[in-house]
């Protein structure tokens, strides 16, 4: 009988449980539906405040800036790849270069190998490499920066994947630069720092070219974001083929003192 008992109060505790709860709660539900205003601002005030895009770009900014000021140095493995599929045939290159990047002296590149077709590395990644050591000065730089003075931006988006949260924006150039760009540009919604852009070039680099698709990812690299790899498509003009141009980052190596974490503050939450 004693075992019975204590089986039924068991049962009824269990069956009992919702409605303590509702009791309990049965406050706060009267409090709501007299003043409902006042429960919705409470929760918005739980809640963090949404950013505008002029509030992400500002921290990307802010945080980029602190970010290049506490990497004095890296280097790096570059290879460049470059496949033409179409008339009059296929043909492929490669370049595979050391890079050392030095605060206030920009890149240095050093060859390391080159295979395949000796007119794409003579003509096409040759020029490539001298293009980019073009765009290093700190005149390019600062015209090509991820900026608002160069670009306009829209937040277009927020996204969950399996790397994070992201804002998803939309940069519009604001002058017809070769160097710039027009696209989304992923920015991590923790460190405010670029890790995808999706985009075209703002101009035509040549008038055999009809169409050029750009994706650039960024990993982070200690407590920085480096590129990680660029995969440029192109559409050629008469002949009708297509040009893809992979360049992959390998073996960073960070200069010792560099790796400590960056200042920032969360935004949004008051």
């Amino acid at each position: 009988m004693l075992r019975l008992h204590e089986a039924r109060s068991v049962g009824r505790a269990s069956w009992t449980w919702p409605w303590t709860c509702l009791l309990t709660l049965l406050p706060i539900v009267l409090a709501c539906l007299a003043s409902p205003a006042r429960c919705i601002a409470q929760e918005n005030a739980q809640s963090p405040r949404a950013l505008t895009a002029q509030e992400i770009v500002s921290e990307m900014v802010s945080r980029n800036r602190a970010r290049a000021a506490a990497l004095p140095s890296y280097s790096a493995r570059q290879v460049c790849q470059l496949t033409y599929r179409g008339f009059p045939g296929d043909r492929s290159g490669e370049m595979v270069l050391q890079v050392e990047s030095t605060a206030g002296a920009g890149k240095r590149y050093a060859l390391v190998s080159q295979s395949g077709s000796k007119f794409i590395i003579d003509h096409v990644l040759e020029r490539l490499l001298r293009s980019e050591q073009e765009a290093q000065s700190a005149r390019n730089r600062e015209e090509t920066a991820l900026t608002p003075q160069n670009y306009n931006f829209d937040l277009l988006a927020e996204k969950t994947t399996a790397q994070g949260r992201f804002y998803v924006l939309r940069a519009r150039p604001k002058i017809d630069n070769k160097f710039l760009f027009r696209g989304e540009v992923w920015v991590d919604a923790t460190d405010f720092a670029v890790a995808r852009i999706v985009a075209a070039p703002a101009k035509n680099p040549s008038f055999w070219i009809t169409h050029t698709r750009i994706e650039q990812d960024y990993a982070r690299i200690g407590s920085f974001w480096l590129p990680l790899q660029n995969t440029s498509v192109s559409k050629i003009r008469v002949l009708g083929g297509t040009a893809t141009l992979r360049i992959q980052y390998q073996a960073y190596s960070l200069a010792p003192g560099a790796k400590g974490a960056i200042p920032g503050q969360a935004v949004g939450t008051q």
